[in-house]
């Protein structure tokens, strides 16, 4: 495991999630998003699947869909009661306490952006994977909440904190994909556009959806001054009928636990025909 030191306190990460819990359904839109798309994509699998891990679980929308399709699903989350809520275990995933080849399917939704090793996360997930298992995931990635940003960025001027805390893009994400020996490795992002009539707002829902400053280093408390100045910003960015249109930039992953019988490349240089000479026959 990475001995860095951690980026993200994962005790903070932790209670976020908790106090989430009883009023995440009034900020429930990425999470819904999210899901929605990943079991569209499941449903496109040809495969039976039938054990699954959930990595996510602030309700339990995520077990049940998977329940309907006759799955078999163990949930876990990063908080101890969103955990428990769910009758699942509390993790960290880059420290995931299950043994090899457990799951055949392993769903991953909305908590990989702020993981510390998030290399180290997909490689344990690999591990925990059956052979010819497979791993989809969604989180916010960069290019999230730039009006926000440039909001604080003003507000603060010459010394802005770090409220927001970095993300990886997509490009990155598919590379550490392919690195933690997954096979068939898809990496693609989509945009959710929301609107909000202040800054405020906004924030009240990302505190509401679980996804606060978890950052090891804390930035400064903002100052009323600071949020006056913040809101005015947003609200200069206002379209006509003063919603100011912010972003959620999600990414997707999926990959697959090599398999002897996953379909493989040709060795090079195995071709009994040349290029040149197939080219040729097609004049």
């Amino acid at each position: 495991m990475d001995s860095r030191p951690d980026i993200f306190d994962r005790a903070r990460r932790a209670r976020q999630r908790d106090r989430m819990l009883d009023g995440f359904a009034d900020h429930d839109f990425l999470h819904r998003a999210m899901l929605d798309e990943l079991l569209d994509r499941l449903g496109d699998v040809q495969r039976d699947l039938p054990e699954v891990l959930v990595i996510g679980c602030p309700d339990g929308s995520a077990k049940a869909a998977l329940e309907a399709l006759g799955k078999r699903v163990a949930c876990a989350d990063p908080g101890f009661l969103a955990a428990r809520a769910a009758g699942g275990v509390q993790v960290d995933e880059d420290a995931l306490p299950f043994a090899d080849d457990s799951f055949d399917l392993i769903i991953a939704c909305g908590t990989l952006d702020s993981v510390n090793d998030l290399p180290g996360a997909l490689i344990l997930m690999r591990r925990v994977l059956r052979p010819d298992g497979l791993m989809l995931a969604a989180f916010a990635g960069a290019g999230s909440l730039p009006r926000l940003k440039a909001a604080l960025l003003a507000a603060e001027g010459d010394r802005p904190g770090q409220h927001v805390h970095p993300q990886v893009d997509v490009r990155s994400a598919g590379d550490l994909l392919s690195r933690a020996g997954f096979t068939m490795p898809v990496a693609d992002g989509d945009v959710l556009n929301i609107r909000y009539g202040d800054v405020l707002r906004l924030m009240h829902d990302l505190r509401g959806m679980g996804a606060g400053n978890a950052l090891a280093t804390r930035a400064p408390a903002l100052t009323r001054a600071v949020l006056i100045r913040a809101a005015a910003q947003f609200a200069g960015a206002a379209d006509p009928d003063g919603r100011t249109a912010e972003q959620m930039a999600i990414i997707y992953l999926s990959g697959w636990k090599p398999d002897p019988s996953q379909a493989a490349p040709a060795k090079r240089g195995s071709a009994t025909v040349s290029l040149a000479a197939a080219l040729k026959g097609k004049d």
